[in-house]
């Protein structure tokens, strides 16, 4: 995550440089790289509005029926429909009257609605119940064509069939390579995958 707040300049670097596209992001407007960038966080922030409103958010231009589009292709029409006001009941403070599982699938609505180039999903699915992260799996493979996109999670699920998997630990990258090459290594990430698969840690490890 930290990583991720680096890339979005919410901290500067002490040193060394990120570029995009062979521009360094340190000299660049904060506004111009934030509307290149679509985040879908594990915490999402909502305002005390109405749904369309917290979904327009992220394009306020967007017209009603490309909100409702928006929604529908991250699972949340159904929840929003389901309340008694639709898409003009409110949030409250901080999303106070979603669970943490709508208030995930609202951001994830931002995030069809924005369709930046760039995308950044950071644990995006953690408050979701296995069936309907399943589902949202499938609509975020069409979010992410011709995107580069940034995933952070410790389901490893998740991270399979990325390009590149980035493995960090204590705040250094310690492995770097596909899912399969890295299962092939004995290293941190086969550790993790056994947990995630078998709950159980190799004893070659445990000894360790």
């Amino acid at each position: 995550s930290t990583f991720v707040n680096l890339i979005l300049r919410l901290f500067d670097i002490s040193a060394g440089h990120i570029y995009i596209d062979r521009q360094d992001i340190a000299q660049v407007t904060q506004d111009s790289l934030r509307a290149s960038i679509g985040v879908i966080p594990q915490d999402p922030t909502l305002f005390h509005r109405s749904i369309m409103e917290n979904i327009r958010y992220a394009q306020p231009g967007a017209a009603d029926e490309e909100v409702i589009e928006a929604a529908k292709k991250a699972h949340a029409h159904e929840f929003i429909m389901a309340m008694p006001h639709g898409y003009d009941s409110y949030a409250g403070e901080r999303g106070s009257k979603l669970s943490g599982g709508q208030r995930q699938r609202i951001a994830i609505a931002r995030a069809f609605l924005k369709n930046a180039p760039i995308l950044i999903l950071d644990e995006a699915t953690s408050q979701l119940d296995s069936i309907t992260e399943r589902d949202i799996q499938t609509t975020f493979w069409s979010l992410m064509q011709e995107k580069t996109t940034f995933v952070v999670a410790h389901r490893l699920s998740t991270l399979q069939h990325m390009d590149r998997i980035l493995v960090f630990q204590q705040g250094k990258i310690v492995q770097d390579g596909t899912h399969a090459q890295l299962l092939e290594q004995d290293g941190l990430y086969r550790v993790l995958w056994h947990v995630h698969s078998d709950g159980i840690v190799p004893e070659k490890k445990m000894r360790e």
